[in-house]
């Protein structure tokens, strides 16, 4: 039998049993919600969805931004043992539509930005047959299908309030008990739902939050990446508030403006971000270089980090990136470089509580396997994907990975999106670490193409960096041949693109990536291929 457990009183209770009630929780732009008002708001929001008829493990999924309300609905359906299922804020009506039958969701949460969508995605009653309801925060704008009731968020919460200690307490879940579902992002084909239980939510947060970052009551930690998103979920809500920690929540979409104004009002010590999002602000000539200053600890996980990026950033801003690795299959971060010693070009050693192995003869890169206490469960309904990802106690990530000699980890992408070219592989990221040290280049993809002759050959996709000239921006056309010579400097040439290819920006995913399928496409329509997909792509 396994041990009682809810990752919600883990979070919030334990919160108050610490005196911390009167400490700020959740810092929104317009309200602030403290341990002992995320705690009341929490236990009348579970009375609520009880009250609908909400049983434990159905699901519940939401689509909303990343503000107070949507952190209480996340953390009350855990408290009822219901399942919370947060989706991708930019997924289109027809993919929320698959989303919402693939998951059998009994309600939809849909915040006040997202209703006109939600109402698109729900018109067809009968392909999305178990749902009961739609709760819609802020009176969205979503009107459910025939037969399916419409409940406004402030009048679940007046439902609970009223209700009795006993609607109001945590459910008799367990630690293996699912807690949430997070949808993979999907590049490689169908999103998967990874079935996550609630110890899991205590691992990560005691592994790394704990371990490697240090969380302690007195930080303040802001994300780039949004509560959709499972690195983005550990960053905004399992890890600080495990450790007593403010977060600093914005509903916007996050560009440089935006993040500066987070940095300046909400005085963040820990900040969450993505290489494209550093990127972007290194680029953007409005971030003042003293805009980090307060923080303490900048994580960088998502994508691969290139060096280049690392240096210049801590050469402006003044902060070493922590540069990490996690997935949405073992929830959050695995694999990191530590606070003070930050390593660039690697992913530093495993995270506390984590073992890691390569399939590959000493030296040579391999296929990276981990064996993780907040590993999922498996994919909802994906026998065949969840044999092949989970292996047993291990976890195959289907990433490249070697050490070097200090045993720090290094990666080469992904398995699928090596290019044999000459009979050689290539790997892309190589190739597009040494296309970034080019002051011209701000971001940089390299995928397969093939050439006159039908042979695959590695074609550069770029962003012009808007900082080489006062006149440039991106997507003015660099100058192709020089940029295949800089390369030629440092790479073998089977390394070297054959092509390359100026994109005002980079296609990406739902949770921010290069997207390498979609960028492939283009650049094998542009050079003349047939466009069919060469590789698996980022997740």
């Amino acid at each position: 039998m396994s041990v009682p457990f809810n990752a919600a009183t883990h979070l919030l209770d334990r919160q108050l049993a610490r005196g911390l009630a009167d400490r700020p929780a959740l810092i929104g732009p317009c309200s602030t919600l403290t341990y002992g008002e995320l705690a009341a708001r929490t236990a009348a929001a579970s009375a609520g969805w009880r009250a609908l008829g909400v049983r434990p493990e159905e699901r519940v999924l939401i689509h909303a931004a990343d503000t107070p309300e949507t952190v209480v609905a996340l953390l009350s359906l855990m408290r009822t043992g219901a399942v919370p299922v947060p989706v991708s804020t930019m997924s289109t009506p027809a993919e929320l539509t698959a989303l919402v039958a693939d998951s059998r969701c009994r309600y939809v949460l849909a915040g006040p930005e997202f209703g006109h969508r939600v109402h698109a995605a729900l018109r067809d009653g009968a392909a999305v047959p178990d749902l009961a309801g739609v709760v819609v925060l802020d009176d969205a704008p979503a009107q459910p299908p025939p037969a399916v009731l419409r409940i406004r968020w402030e009048h679940l919460m007046a439902a609970g309030e009223p209700a009795a200690p006993a609607d109001r307490s945590a459910d008799r879940t367990t630690e293996d008990s699912p807690a949430l579902w997070l949808y993979t992002s999907g590049t490689t084909g169908t999103p998967k739902a990874a079935v996550h239980r609630h110890g899991s939510i205590r691992s990560v947060a005691e592994h790394y939050g704990q371990q490697v970052l240090g969380l302690r009551p007195e930080d303040r930690c802001y994300s780039v990446a949004k509560l959709f998103f499972a690195y983005g979920m550990g960053n905004s809500c399992f890890l600080p508030l495990a450790a007593g920690a403010a977060v600093v929540l914005d509903p916007a979409p996050p560009t440089p403006e935006t993040v500066v104004r987070r940095l300046a009002e909400d005085a963040p010590t820990v900040f969450y971000g993505v290489p494209t999002s550093y990127a972007a602000l290194l680029h953007a000539e409005s971030v003042p270089d003293d805009a980090f200053r307060g923080v303490r600890v900048a994580v960088s996980a998502g994508e691969p980090l290139p060096p280049e990026l690392q240096y210049r950033f801590r050469d402006r801003f003044g902060i070493d990136l922590v540069n990490a690795m996690g997935s949405t299959e073992a929830l959050h971060v695995f694999l990191s470089n530590r606070p003070g010693d930050c390593r660039p070009g690697t992913l530093g050693t495993p995270v506390p509580g984590y073992d890691l192995r390569i399939e590959a003869p000493p030296g040579e890169p391999g296929v990276l396997k981990v064996r993780a206490p907040s590993a999922a469960a498996g994919y909802w309904c994906r026998t065949a994907a969840t044999r092949q990802v989970f292996q047993g106690e291990w976890i195959n990530t289907g990433d490249l990975f070697s050490q070097d000699a200090d045993g720090h980890y290094v990666c080469h992408g992904r398995a699928g999106d090596m290019i044999k070219s000459g009979g050689i592989w290539v790997t892309p990221t190589e190739v597009e670490n040494r296309l970034l040290e080019h002051p011209g280049v701000a971001a940089a993809c390299v995928v397969a193409a093939p050439d006159a002759d039908g042979l695959d050959r590695p074609v550069a996709c770029v962003v012009t960096a808007p900082d080489t000239a006062p006149d440039t921006a991106p997507g003015t056309a660099l100058d192709e041949a020089a940029l295949i010579a800089f390369c030629r400097e440092r790479l073998a040439a089977h390394k070297c693109p054959r092509r390359v290819l100026t994109f005002t920006s980079l296609p990406t995913t739902a949770t921010g990536k290069v997207d390498r399928r979609r960028a492939g496409q283009e650049a094998r329509a542009r050079v003349g291929a047939p466009a069919t997909p060469s590789g698996a792509g980022l997740r």
